[in-house]
Parts: C-alpha cells; structure tokens; sequence
C-alpha cells in the first residue's frame, strides 16, 4: 500500500469513496456533481488543504481530506481532517490508521498547531478509531447553518 496526494485524475474515484462514507453519515447524501467540485477545489489550491489517497495496486482504496484553517487562540494555523474513508472490502487491514498518521505526521512538518475532527455523535466505532490515534473529545459543540 502507498499513499500519495490526490491529482484531478483521482476525483471520479474519489467521489466514489465519498458516496459510501455518505451512506454512514446523517446529515450528508451522495452528489458526485458536488462533491467533484468540492474536491475539484482542493486539490487544484494548495492554500486550502490536502486530499491523501492509499493505493493498491495503482487503486484507491481510501482517502483522508485535510483542510487549513487559522486560529486564534492558538495563533497560527491548524488542520480540519474530513472525508475519511476506506473502501469497505479494505477494512481491518490498518489502511485508515495509516492515512490517519501520515496526516499527524505531515501537520507536525507544516506547523499546524491542532487538528479537529467531526464523526457522527453516535458512531461509537469511529469514536474509539480516533482516540486509538491520540485524539480526544472536545468540550465544544458544534453547530451549522445550511444543508448537507
């Protein structure tokens, strides 16, 4: 398995992975029109964040988005990972773990100075996911305008 940066050639397979972790998701549906777009606009501007894949044999079998923000109590810039998935028949096999690390280990190169992530508030599994790789509940709630 390796994982690179994703290129526009990738977003068609992207937009796949996007439509079965929507499927797990409440508040987001499947739109590869949309989601293209979205991706579209990541990966073409730097300055907006990075999309990472894992391949096998030259196959996606998972992605993780991480998008740049600034705060202000930290003073600098931090990270906001979304989008991680991994295609269900490559589950168990460590692949989301190592594209959850290559993201810690590449924020840590680029200064960020925290990194958030959203799940479900239900989703137990991914819960434990993530705390298994250093990251911790936070106190605040998240709130949003608009409509998946």
């Amino acid at each position: 398995m390796k994982i690179r940066k994703a290129t526009c050639k990738d977003i068609k397979e992207l937009s796949n992975l996007l439509a079965y972790l929507f499927e797990q998701e409440k508040e987001h549906k499947a739109d590869s029109q949309k989601q293209g777009k979205g991706l579209q606009s990541i990966i073409a501007n730097k300055k907006i964040g990075k999309i990472f894949v894992a391949t096998k044999q030259n196959k996606i079998v998972g992605m993780i988005n991480l998008l740049y923000s600034v705060s202000t109590s930290l003073g600098g810039r931090v990270g906001i990972i979304e989008d991680v998935i991994v295609l269900p028949e490559f589950r168990g096999k460590k692949i989301g773990s190592k594209l959850i690390k290559h993201v810690i280990r590449y924020a840590d190169k680029k200064d960020l100075k925290r990194l958030t992530l959203f799940t479900d508030f239900d989703n137990e599994k991914a819960h434990k996911f993530y705390e298994k790789a250093g990251f911790t509940k936070s106190s605040m709630v998240q709130f949003q305008r608009g409509t998946a």
